[in-house]
């Protein structure tokens, strides 16, 4: 099958792929961690850059907002290669104490089924989305090589931003749900679905229980580019 919306042929998309939801965090991303990188993607905003970490080839690319953009994104991805896919994404707090800046590791996630779910398990069921043990593993393992601090816990995907407030907050974190974004069950669960790896590792930009603001993009870059150091790390001690 030919992608639709990511405009680059096979060998244009390396098998080791970070995905992120900004475009400014893609080109961060790429021009800053990746040697050689090449554009090989503009169409629909959807930003990709190929080049090389240490000697691997690696891709960084756009995939949007929510779970139905990502996965439109991941599908295209894996058509043309992809083999081993980390999001470095933000993400908002749901406990006490952590800070903009700080790094979540996902062990696991909870969503709400319907919608994207419904549509690719054709059933209402509470599917295990969780990251590939592999490629966790070596997350966490280059996170403490390069002595960044971290959080691991599961995080919950919520396809309703403006819809989370401090109740949602308050009963999501008493089932010890950490933080929330909007992507990384679809990931996990694509990630099975299609045999493919997948991890993340999440910035935190706000938080739903402490008052925090929200951090943008180029406040977040110092913090993100250490994620993706970590997420290149993970993905190039990943056997594809």
């Amino acid at each position: 099958m030919q992608p639709i919306h990511i405009r680059a042929k096979k060998g244009d998309i390396a098998e080791r792929v970070i995905i992120a939801g900004d475009p400014a965090r893609v080109e961060q991303i790429g021009k800053e961690l990746l040697a050689n990188a090449k554009l090989v993607n503009t169409n629909r905003g959807f930003i990709s850059y190929t080049g090389n970490y240490k000697g691997y080839r690696v891709s960084v690319v756009t995939h949007g907002i929510g779970v139905p953009s990502m996965l439109l994104v991941v599908e295209e991805l894996i058509m043309l290669g992809a083999r081993a896919i980390v999001r470095v994404g933000s993400c908002g707090a749901m406990v006490n104490g952590m800070k903009i800046g700080d790094i979540i590791v996902p062990i696991g996630c909870a969503y709400y089924p319907g919608g994207a779910y419904y549509q690719y398990l054709r059933e209402d069921v509470c599917f295990a989305a969780a990251p590939s043990y592999e490629l966790l593993n070596n997350m966490v393992e280059a996170a403490r090589s390069l002595d960044v601090k971290y959080y691991l816990g599961p995080v919950l995907t919520s396809d309703a931003f403006y819809a989370e407030d401090p109740e949602f907050a308050k009963k999501w974190g008493s089932r010890g749900v950490i933080a929330v974004e909007m992507e990384c069950s679809g990931l996990f669960m694509i990630g099975y679905l299609r045999h493919v790896k997948t991890g993340a590792i999440l910035v935190v930009s706000d938080s739903l229980v402490e008052d925090l603001g929200f951090a943008t993009a180029e406040e977040l870059k110092e913090y993100a580019l250490r994620a993706a150091t970590v997420a290149l790390e993970a993905l190039i001690k990943t056997h594809v």
